[in-house]
Protein backbone atom coordinates (compact mmCIF):
# COMPACT_ATOMS: atom_id res chain seq x y z
CA UNK A 1 0.00 0.00 0.00
CA UNK A 2 1.46 3.19 -0.69
CA UNK A 3 2.27 5.82 1.64
CA UNK A 4 -0.36 8.76 2.17
CA UNK A 5 2.18 11.89 3.75
CA UNK A 6 5.65 11.37 2.12
CA UNK A 7 8.47 13.56 3.11
CA UNK A 8 10.08 16.28 1.20
CA UNK A 9 13.20 14.04 0.53
CA UNK A 10 10.85 11.30 -0.29
CA UNK A 11 9.03 13.42 -2.59
CA UNK A 12 12.24 14.78 -4.56
CA UNK A 13 13.65 11.29 -4.53
CA UNK A 14 10.62 10.18 -6.68
CA UNK A 15 11.24 13.70 -8.90
CA UNK A 16 14.82 13.36 -9.76
CA UNK A 17 16.22 10.10 -9.45
CA UNK A 18 15.97 7.39 -11.40
CA UNK A 19 14.73 3.75 -10.55
CA UNK A 20 15.00 0.48 -12.39
CA UNK A 21 11.08 -0.68 -12.70
CA UNK A 22 10.15 -4.81 -13.58
CA UNK A 23 7.55 -5.68 -15.07
CA UNK A 24 5.67 -6.71 -12.37
CA UNK A 25 5.88 -2.97 -11.12
CA UNK A 26 4.96 -1.55 -14.35
CA UNK A 27 3.11 -3.83 -16.40
CA UNK A 28 -0.74 -4.42 -15.67
CA UNK A 29 -2.61 -8.19 -15.29
CA UNK A 30 -3.70 -7.93 -19.06
CA UNK A 31 -0.28 -6.91 -20.32
CA UNK A 32 1.41 -9.86 -18.50
CA UNK A 33 -0.93 -12.10 -19.64
CA UNK A 34 -0.66 -10.76 -23.16
CA UNK A 35 3.24 -11.74 -22.97
CA UNK A 36 2.27 -15.03 -22.29
CA UNK A 37 0.40 -15.16 -25.17
CA UNK A 38 2.78 -13.66 -27.64
CA UNK A 39 5.35 -16.32 -26.16
CA UNK A 40 3.59 -19.04 -27.41
CA UNK A 41 3.43 -17.37 -31.04
CA UNK A 42 7.24 -16.69 -30.86
CA UNK A 43 8.04 -19.94 -29.70
CA UNK A 44 6.56 -21.17 -32.65
CA UNK A 45 8.46 -19.15 -35.07
CA UNK A 46 11.42 -20.25 -33.30
CA UNK A 47 11.36 -23.91 -33.76
CA UNK A 48 10.46 -23.82 -37.05
CA UNK A 49 13.52 -20.88 -37.82
CA UNK A 50 16.23 -22.51 -36.51
CA UNK A 51 18.36 -21.38 -39.39
CA UNK A 52 18.30 -18.23 -42.26
CA UNK A 53 16.82 -20.16 -44.63
CA UNK A 54 14.00 -21.73 -42.58
CA UNK A 55 13.39 -17.97 -41.30
CA UNK A 56 13.17 -16.53 -44.41
CA UNK A 57 10.44 -19.05 -45.38
CA UNK A 58 8.27 -18.89 -42.14
CA UNK A 59 8.58 -14.90 -42.50
CA UNK A 60 7.48 -14.78 -45.62
CA UNK A 61 4.24 -16.81 -44.30
CA UNK A 62 3.77 -14.63 -41.50
CA UNK A 63 3.84 -11.43 -44.38
CA UNK A 64 1.33 -13.30 -46.83
CA UNK A 65 -0.69 -14.08 -44.26
CA UNK A 66 -0.84 -10.63 -43.46
CA UNK A 67 -1.69 -9.40 -46.82
CA UNK A 68 2.16 -8.68 -48.33
CA UNK A 69 3.00 -9.06 -52.38
CA UNK A 70 6.04 -9.89 -53.29
CA UNK A 71 8.58 -7.46 -54.62
CA UNK A 72 11.71 -7.25 -56.87
CA UNK A 73 13.63 -4.07 -57.39
CA UNK A 74 11.91 -2.08 -59.77
CA UNK A 75 8.57 -2.66 -59.24
CA UNK A 76 5.96 -0.20 -58.95
CA UNK A 77 5.48 0.84 -55.47
CA UNK A 78 1.78 2.70 -53.98
CA UNK A 79 1.25 4.58 -50.78
CA UNK A 80 -0.26 1.81 -48.43
CA UNK A 81 1.08 -0.74 -50.31
CA UNK A 82 2.58 -3.65 -48.28
CA UNK A 83 5.66 -5.47 -50.10
CA UNK A 84 8.14 -8.25 -49.19
CA UNK A 85 11.96 -8.68 -50.73
CA UNK A 86 12.74 -11.81 -51.04
CA UNK A 87 17.13 -11.94 -50.85
CA UNK A 88 17.96 -15.00 -52.39
CA UNK A 89 15.59 -17.15 -49.46
CA UNK A 90 18.66 -16.13 -46.85
CA UNK A 91 17.81 -12.38 -46.15
CA UNK A 92 14.34 -10.82 -46.11
CA UNK A 93 13.16 -7.16 -46.91
CA UNK A 94 9.46 -6.28 -45.67
CA UNK A 95 7.64 -2.90 -45.69
CA UNK A 96 4.73 -1.19 -45.87
CA UNK A 97 4.63 2.57 -47.43
CA UNK A 98 3.53 5.61 -45.79
CA UNK A 99 1.38 8.51 -46.59
CA UNK A 100 4.35 11.30 -45.58
CA UNK A 101 6.83 12.34 -48.10
CA UNK A 102 9.47 9.45 -48.53
CA UNK A 103 11.75 12.44 -48.35
CA UNK A 104 10.75 12.77 -44.88
CA UNK A 105 12.94 9.53 -44.33
CA UNK A 106 11.61 5.48 -43.45
CA UNK A 107 12.01 3.90 -40.23
CA UNK A 108 13.93 0.53 -40.46
CA UNK A 109 14.03 -2.48 -38.34
CA UNK A 110 16.99 -4.60 -38.77
CA UNK A 111 17.05 -7.75 -37.14
CA UNK A 112 19.48 -10.87 -38.25
CA UNK A 113 18.32 -14.45 -38.62
CA UNK A 114 21.22 -16.51 -38.16
CA UNK A 115 22.53 -18.26 -34.82
CA UNK A 116 26.07 -19.87 -34.38
CA UNK A 117 26.15 -23.68 -35.20
CA UNK A 118 28.10 -26.47 -36.34
CA UNK A 119 27.88 -26.17 -40.64
CA UNK A 120 28.93 -29.14 -42.69
CA UNK A 121 32.20 -29.26 -44.30
CA UNK A 122 32.12 -29.80 -48.32
CA UNK A 123 33.69 -33.12 -47.73
CA UNK A 124 32.24 -34.23 -44.12
CA UNK A 125 31.27 -38.25 -44.60
CA UNK A 126 33.82 -40.70 -43.56
CA UNK A 127 34.66 -43.72 -41.12
CA UNK A 128 36.74 -44.59 -38.38
CA UNK A 129 36.51 -48.19 -35.90
CA UNK A 130 33.38 -48.73 -37.34
CA UNK A 131 31.66 -45.10 -36.88
CA UNK A 132 30.80 -42.96 -39.81
CA UNK A 133 30.77 -38.81 -38.90
CA UNK A 134 30.48 -36.04 -39.90
CA UNK A 135 33.01 -33.07 -40.19
CA UNK A 136 32.21 -29.48 -39.14
CA UNK A 137 33.34 -25.96 -39.47
CA UNK A 138 31.68 -23.78 -36.72
CA UNK A 139 29.68 -20.61 -37.54
CA UNK A 140 29.91 -17.84 -35.17
CA UNK A 141 30.59 -17.37 -31.98
CA UNK A 142 30.35 -20.79 -30.70
CA UNK A 143 32.29 -22.37 -27.28
CA UNK A 144 32.79 -25.24 -28.37
CA UNK A 145 32.70 -27.31 -25.12
CA UNK A 146 29.00 -26.88 -24.90
CA UNK A 147 28.22 -28.68 -28.18
CA UNK A 148 29.69 -32.45 -27.10
CA UNK A 149 26.67 -34.92 -25.63
CA UNK A 150 23.81 -32.77 -26.97
CA UNK A 151 20.71 -34.35 -29.10
CA UNK A 152 21.36 -32.75 -32.68
CA UNK A 153 19.49 -32.12 -35.74
CA UNK A 154 20.51 -31.48 -39.12
CA UNK A 155 18.88 -29.07 -41.63
CA UNK A 156 19.63 -27.35 -44.51
CA UNK A 157 19.77 -27.44 -48.75
CA UNK A 158 21.52 -29.80 -51.10
CA UNK A 159 21.73 -28.75 -54.75
CA UNK A 160 22.10 -32.12 -57.01
CA UNK A 161 24.33 -31.84 -60.17
CA UNK A 162 21.84 -30.11 -62.42
CA UNK A 163 20.26 -27.90 -60.31
CA UNK A 164 17.39 -29.66 -58.21
CA UNK A 165 17.34 -28.31 -54.68
CA UNK A 166 16.28 -30.61 -51.64
CA UNK A 167 15.82 -29.76 -48.00
CA UNK A 168 17.48 -31.79 -45.64
CA UNK A 169 15.51 -31.49 -42.36
CA UNK A 170 16.65 -34.85 -39.78
CA UNK A 171 15.70 -35.17 -36.14
CA UNK A 172 12.60 -32.62 -35.54
CA UNK A 173 10.01 -35.02 -36.09
CA UNK A 174 8.69 -37.40 -34.10
CA UNK A 175 10.57 -40.65 -34.63
CA UNK A 176 13.38 -39.37 -36.06
CA UNK A 177 16.63 -40.28 -35.02
CA UNK A 178 18.86 -37.75 -33.74
CA UNK A 179 22.78 -36.98 -34.12
CA UNK A 180 25.60 -36.40 -31.78
CA UNK A 181 29.03 -35.26 -30.64
CA UNK A 182 30.69 -37.86 -27.85
CA UNK A 183 32.66 -36.77 -25.28
CA UNK A 184 35.33 -38.54 -22.67
CA UNK A 185 34.57 -40.35 -19.62
CA UNK A 186 35.69 -38.31 -17.06
CA UNK A 187 37.57 -42.00 -16.06
CA UNK A 188 40.00 -41.16 -19.01
CA UNK A 189 39.62 -37.31 -19.53
CA UNK A 190 42.27 -36.45 -17.08
CA UNK A 191 44.49 -34.66 -19.57
CA UNK A 192 41.75 -33.35 -21.53
CA UNK A 193 40.24 -31.65 -18.17
CA UNK A 194 43.86 -30.38 -17.62
CA UNK A 195 43.40 -28.02 -20.39
CA UNK A 196 42.06 -24.31 -20.04
CA UNK A 197 38.22 -24.28 -20.90
CA UNK A 198 38.75 -23.08 -24.92
CA UNK A 199 41.21 -25.26 -25.96
CA UNK A 200 39.83 -28.25 -24.47
CA UNK A 201 37.81 -28.99 -27.64
CA UNK A 202 39.21 -27.95 -31.10
CA UNK A 203 37.31 -27.05 -34.26
CA UNK A 204 38.61 -30.89 -35.90
CA UNK A 205 36.90 -33.08 -32.64
CA UNK A 206 33.45 -31.51 -33.21
CA UNK A 207 32.34 -34.24 -35.54
CA UNK A 208 28.93 -36.09 -35.47
CA UNK A 209 28.20 -39.90 -35.19
CA UNK A 210 26.15 -40.49 -37.74
CA UNK A 211 25.79 -44.17 -37.78
CA UNK A 212 27.30 -47.42 -36.92
CA UNK A 213 25.32 -50.31 -39.28
CA UNK A 214 27.69 -51.27 -42.39
CA UNK A 215 25.84 -51.75 -45.31
CA UNK A 216 24.38 -55.13 -45.47
CA UNK A 217 24.43 -58.21 -48.04
CA UNK A 218 23.05 -61.67 -47.61
CA UNK A 219 22.77 -61.48 -44.10
CA UNK A 220 26.44 -60.25 -43.41
CA UNK A 221 28.59 -56.86 -43.74
CA UNK A 222 29.44 -55.94 -47.21
CA UNK A 223 32.38 -56.64 -48.83
CA UNK A 224 33.84 -53.38 -49.07
CA UNK A 225 35.66 -50.45 -47.85
CA UNK A 226 34.11 -48.16 -45.24
CA UNK A 227 30.62 -50.03 -45.38
CA UNK A 228 29.29 -47.98 -42.82
CA UNK A 229 29.79 -44.78 -44.08
CA UNK A 230 28.13 -46.53 -47.53
CA UNK A 231 25.42 -47.33 -45.55
CA UNK A 232 24.68 -44.39 -44.36
CA UNK A 233 25.08 -42.37 -47.96
CA UNK A 234 22.68 -45.38 -48.94
CA UNK A 235 20.25 -43.95 -47.00
CA UNK A 236 20.77 -40.37 -47.51
CA UNK A 237 20.13 -41.26 -51.08
CA UNK A 238 16.92 -43.38 -50.50
CA UNK A 239 15.47 -39.96 -48.52
CA UNK A 240 17.06 -37.47 -50.89
CA UNK A 241 18.15 -38.62 -53.45
CA UNK A 242 21.50 -37.52 -53.06
CA UNK A 243 24.91 -39.00 -53.58
CA UNK A 244 28.36 -38.15 -51.78
CA UNK A 245 29.74 -35.52 -54.25
CA UNK A 246 26.83 -33.28 -53.89
CA UNK A 247 27.55 -32.30 -50.37
CA UNK A 248 30.37 -30.20 -52.15
CA UNK A 249 27.06 -27.91 -53.39
CA UNK A 250 25.29 -28.42 -49.64
CA UNK A 251 24.47 -25.71 -47.01
CA UNK A 252 24.18 -27.85 -44.08
CA UNK A 253 24.50 -27.48 -41.09
CA UNK A 254 23.70 -29.44 -37.36
CA UNK A 255 21.42 -27.01 -34.57
CA UNK A 256 20.37 -28.35 -31.21
CA UNK A 257 17.46 -30.89 -31.92
CA UNK A 258 13.65 -29.92 -29.95
CA UNK A 259 11.30 -27.51 -29.35
CA UNK A 260 11.51 -24.49 -27.34
CA UNK A 261 10.98 -25.02 -23.35
CA UNK A 262 9.28 -22.56 -20.49
CA UNK A 263 12.20 -22.21 -17.75
CA UNK A 264 11.40 -22.11 -14.37
CA UNK A 265 8.25 -23.34 -12.23
CA UNK A 266 6.91 -20.12 -12.66
CA UNK A 267 7.51 -20.35 -16.78
CA UNK A 268 8.54 -17.28 -16.79
CA UNK A 269 11.29 -17.87 -19.30
CA UNK A 270 11.83 -19.67 -22.68
CA UNK A 271 14.56 -21.76 -23.26
CA UNK A 272 15.38 -22.69 -26.87
CA UNK A 273 18.50 -22.60 -29.04
CA UNK A 274 18.71 -19.48 -31.81
CA UNK A 275 17.18 -16.55 -29.57
CA UNK A 276 20.25 -14.69 -30.86
CA UNK A 277 18.57 -12.91 -33.01
CA UNK A 278 15.19 -14.30 -33.25
CA UNK A 279 13.70 -12.92 -30.34
CA UNK A 280 14.33 -9.03 -31.63
CA UNK A 281 13.24 -10.78 -35.76
CA UNK A 282 10.00 -12.29 -34.83
CA UNK A 283 8.98 -8.39 -32.64
CA UNK A 284 10.56 -6.69 -35.50
CA UNK A 285 8.13 -8.75 -38.31
CA UNK A 286 5.29 -8.53 -36.12
CA UNK A 287 5.25 -5.05 -35.33
CA UNK A 288 5.18 -4.08 -38.97
CA UNK A 289 2.87 -6.36 -39.53
CA UNK A 290 0.51 -5.29 -36.62
CA UNK A 291 1.19 -1.21 -37.35
CA UNK A 292 -2.50 0.33 -37.87
CA UNK A 293 -0.22 3.66 -38.36
CA UNK A 294 0.01 4.63 -42.11
CA UNK A 295 2.32 7.26 -41.52
CA UNK A 296 5.81 6.57 -42.14
CA UNK A 297 7.46 3.93 -44.66
CA UNK A 298 8.83 1.56 -42.39
CA UNK A 299 11.28 -1.37 -43.52
CA UNK A 300 11.59 -4.54 -41.41
CA UNK A 301 15.31 -5.94 -43.01
CA UNK A 302 16.34 -9.48 -41.81
CA UNK A 303 19.85 -9.80 -42.40
CA UNK A 304 22.16 -13.17 -42.83
CA UNK A 305 25.93 -13.52 -41.58
CA UNK A 306 25.88 -10.92 -38.07
CA UNK A 307 27.67 -13.56 -36.53
CA UNK A 308 30.49 -13.97 -39.11
CA UNK A 309 30.60 -10.33 -39.59
CA UNK A 310 27.63 -9.50 -42.03
CA UNK A 311 29.56 -9.44 -45.24
CA UNK A 312 28.75 -11.44 -48.19
CA UNK A 313 25.28 -10.89 -50.44
CA UNK A 314 22.97 -11.93 -47.55
CA UNK A 315 24.58 -10.16 -44.95
CA UNK A 316 24.09 -6.30 -43.49
CA UNK A 317 27.17 -4.82 -45.32
CA UNK A 318 25.29 -5.79 -48.65
CA UNK A 319 24.30 -2.25 -50.35
CA UNK A 320 20.54 -3.69 -50.84
CA UNK A 321 19.37 -2.13 -48.07
CA UNK A 322 20.34 1.28 -49.99
CA UNK A 323 19.34 0.29 -53.41
CA UNK A 324 15.75 -0.80 -52.18
CA UNK A 325 15.58 2.88 -50.46
CA UNK A 326 16.71 4.28 -53.63
CA UNK A 327 13.90 2.02 -55.49
CA UNK A 328 11.06 3.37 -53.21
CA UNK A 329 12.08 6.69 -52.96
CA UNK A 330 12.00 6.57 -57.13
CA UNK A 331 8.86 4.95 -57.47
CA UNK A 332 7.00 7.75 -54.89
CA UNK A 333 8.93 10.76 -56.39
CA UNK A 334 11.66 11.16 -53.67
CA UNK A 335 15.29 11.56 -53.35
CA UNK A 336 17.20 8.34 -51.90
CA UNK A 337 19.37 10.62 -50.20
CA UNK A 338 17.69 12.57 -48.68
CA UNK A 339 15.37 10.47 -47.46
CA UNK A 340 18.36 8.14 -46.31
CA UNK A 341 19.76 11.62 -44.40
CA UNK A 342 16.11 11.56 -42.55
CA UNK A 343 15.61 7.80 -41.63
CA UNK A 344 15.85 6.44 -38.31
CA UNK A 345 16.89 2.41 -37.28
CA UNK A 346 16.74 0.36 -34.58
CA UNK A 347 19.65 -2.37 -34.85
CA UNK A 348 17.05 -4.78 -33.02
CA UNK A 349 19.71 -7.41 -31.94
CA UNK A 350 19.99 -9.32 -28.32
CA UNK A 351 22.32 -8.30 -25.39
CA UNK A 352 23.64 -9.83 -22.81
CA UNK A 353 21.83 -10.06 -19.55
CA UNK A 354 22.93 -9.95 -16.17
CA UNK A 355 23.94 -13.37 -14.87
CA UNK A 356 24.27 -13.54 -11.01
CA UNK A 357 26.24 -16.47 -11.02
CA UNK A 358 29.00 -14.54 -12.59
CA UNK A 359 29.09 -10.97 -11.09
CA UNK A 360 32.73 -10.62 -12.07
CA UNK A 361 32.01 -9.94 -15.28
CA UNK A 362 29.08 -7.37 -15.13
CA UNK A 363 28.85 -3.78 -14.08
CA UNK A 364 25.34 -3.88 -12.76
CA UNK A 365 24.35 -0.46 -12.90
CA UNK A 366 24.75 -0.52 -16.23
CA UNK A 367 23.48 -4.16 -17.16
CA UNK A 368 20.57 -5.38 -19.33
CA UNK A 369 18.18 -7.19 -15.66
CA UNK A 370 16.14 -9.51 -16.39
CA UNK A 371 12.18 -9.20 -16.84
CA UNK A 372 13.28 -4.80 -16.75
CA UNK A 373 12.40 -4.57 -20.61
CA UNK A 374 13.70 -3.94 -23.96
CA UNK A 375 17.54 -2.91 -23.73
CA UNK A 376 18.64 0.61 -25.37
CA UNK A 377 22.18 0.36 -26.37
CA UNK A 378 23.78 3.63 -27.01
CA UNK A 379 26.95 1.96 -27.88
CA UNK A 380 28.29 -1.35 -27.95
CA UNK A 381 32.06 -2.63 -29.51
CA UNK A 382 34.91 -3.17 -26.84
CA UNK A 383 37.52 -1.69 -25.12
CA UNK A 384 37.70 2.12 -25.68
CA UNK A 385 34.19 1.98 -27.98
CA UNK A 386 35.88 0.60 -31.08
CA UNK A 387 33.93 -0.76 -33.57
CA UNK A 388 30.68 0.76 -32.64
CA UNK A 389 28.29 3.05 -33.90
CA UNK A 390 27.74 5.36 -30.84
CA UNK A 391 24.01 6.77 -31.34
CA UNK A 392 24.05 11.15 -30.57
CA UNK A 393 22.15 12.13 -27.16
CA UNK A 394 19.49 13.19 -29.77
CA UNK A 395 18.45 9.97 -30.93
CA UNK A 396 18.47 8.51 -27.32
CA UNK A 397 16.17 11.09 -26.63
CA UNK A 398 13.73 10.64 -29.32
CA UNK A 399 13.20 6.78 -28.68
CA UNK A 400 13.52 7.73 -25.37
CA UNK A 401 10.40 9.95 -25.98
CA UNK A 402 9.02 7.23 -28.25
CA UNK A 403 8.65 4.67 -25.31
CA UNK A 404 7.50 6.26 -22.55
CA UNK A 405 4.65 7.73 -24.81
CA UNK A 406 3.64 4.38 -25.08
CA UNK A 407 4.54 3.16 -21.72
CA UNK A 408 6.75 1.05 -22.86
CA UNK A 409 9.16 -1.31 -20.05
CA UNK A 410 13.06 -0.66 -21.11
CA UNK A 411 16.42 -0.23 -19.87
CA UNK A 412 19.93 0.98 -20.59
CA UNK A 413 22.29 -1.75 -21.51
CA UNK A 414 26.11 -2.14 -21.98
CA UNK A 415 27.65 -5.91 -22.82
CA UNK A 416 29.58 -6.41 -19.12
CA UNK A 417 32.56 -3.95 -18.21
CA UNK A 418 34.93 -2.50 -20.40
CA UNK A 419 37.91 -4.23 -20.71
CA UNK A 420 36.12 -7.86 -20.09
CA UNK A 421 34.83 -8.39 -23.97
CA UNK A 422 32.67 -6.73 -26.02
CA UNK A 423 30.77 -7.66 -29.17
CA UNK A 424 28.97 -5.69 -31.88
CA UNK A 425 26.01 -5.65 -34.16
CA UNK A 426 24.59 -4.44 -37.77
CA UNK A 427 24.24 -0.61 -36.26
CA UNK A 428 27.59 0.36 -37.51
CA UNK A 429 26.46 -0.89 -41.14
CA UNK A 430 23.05 0.92 -41.13
CA UNK A 431 24.49 4.28 -40.18
CA UNK A 432 27.14 3.93 -42.70
CA UNK A 433 24.44 4.50 -44.98
CA UNK A 434 23.70 7.81 -43.46
CA UNK A 435 20.91 6.59 -41.31
CA UNK A 436 20.42 7.47 -37.36
CA UNK A 437 20.87 4.07 -35.54
CA UNK A 438 20.77 2.86 -31.86
CA UNK A 439 20.77 -0.93 -30.95
CA UNK A 440 17.48 -2.05 -29.06
CA UNK A 441 16.95 -5.97 -27.90
CA UNK A 442 16.72 -8.68 -25.88
CA UNK A 443 18.63 -9.43 -22.86
CA UNK A 444 19.76 -12.70 -23.23
CA UNK A 445 21.21 -15.54 -20.54
CA UNK A 446 23.88 -17.99 -21.60
CA UNK A 447 23.97 -16.12 -25.03
CA UNK A 448 25.29 -18.15 -28.38
CA UNK A 449 24.59 -21.22 -26.52
CA UNK A 450 22.92 -24.58 -27.65
CA UNK A 451 20.47 -23.60 -24.88
CA UNK A 452 19.94 -19.61 -24.55
CA UNK A 453 17.30 -18.26 -22.26
CA UNK A 454 14.98 -14.80 -22.68
CA UNK A 455 11.92 -13.73 -20.27
CA UNK A 456 8.73 -13.75 -22.00
CA UNK A 457 8.29 -10.30 -20.32
CA UNK A 458 11.11 -8.76 -22.16
CA UNK A 459 10.16 -10.15 -25.19
CA UNK A 460 6.91 -8.40 -25.21
CA UNK A 461 8.64 -5.11 -24.54
CA UNK A 462 10.87 -5.56 -27.20
CA UNK A 463 7.80 -5.97 -29.52
CA UNK A 464 5.67 -2.87 -27.85
CA UNK A 465 8.85 -0.95 -28.25
CA UNK A 466 9.14 -2.00 -31.71
CA UNK A 467 5.65 -0.67 -32.38
CA UNK A 468 5.96 2.47 -30.91
CA UNK A 469 9.10 3.10 -32.97
CA UNK A 470 6.62 1.95 -36.16
CA UNK A 471 4.53 4.90 -35.35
Amino acid sequence: MEKENKTEAEILAEKLLYKKPSAFEKMSEEELTAAQEYAVGYSDYLYHSKTEREAVKTSVKILENAGYAEYKLGDKVAVGGKYYLNNREKGLFAFTVGTESINDGVRVLAAHIDSPRLDLKQHPLYEDGGIAYLKTHYYGGTRKYQWPTLPLALHGVVTKRGGETVEVNIGEDEGDPVLVITDLAPHIAKEQGNKALNTAFNGEVLNILVGTVPLMEDGKPANVENAVKLNIMKLLNEKYGIVESDFMSAELCTVPAGKPVDIGLDKSLIGAYGHDDKVCAYPALTALTDNECTKHTVICALADKEETGSDGISGMQCTLLSELIDEIAKALGGNGNICRHNSLCLSADVTVGYDPNYPEVFEKRNSALMNCGVAIAKYTGSGGKYSTNDASAELVGKIRDMLDDDNVLWQTAELGKIDVGGGGTVAKYIANHNIETIDAGVPVLSMHSPFEAISKYDLYSTYKAFLAFCK
